[in-house]
């Protein structure tokens, strides 16, 4: 398993953001249950977030951000995402 940290930056409509939100958490709950999101929220300025994920490999990592309702309903400005090495944590 490898992990990988997203961050994402929205568009600049907040209503589809809005409108979109409920449905993106929904598909994350069932992420998050399935073991593959480990940790995920939006930054506090509310221009993005950040989403540690827990998968297979990156091509495991594309499908999942793919099926996303931000990804398929245009919310997601840009996207950074880097596997990750943890060296420490306390969760």
């Amino acid at each position: 398993m490898a992990l990988f940290a997203v961050s994402i930056r929205y568009t600049d409509d907040l209503d589809r953001l809005n409108e979109t939100r409920p449905l993106h958490r929904e598909y994350l709950s069932g992420l998050l249950e399935a073991g593959k999101v480990q940790q995920s929220g939006p930054y506090a300025d509310g221009t993005g977030a950040l989403l540690i994920y827990e998968v297979a490999d990156r091509a495991a990592l594309d499908e999942i951000l793919a099926n996303d309702p931000y990804t398929r309903n245009g919310v997601i400005a840009e996207s950074d995402v880097r596997e990750w090495n943890v060296v420490m944590s306390r969760i």
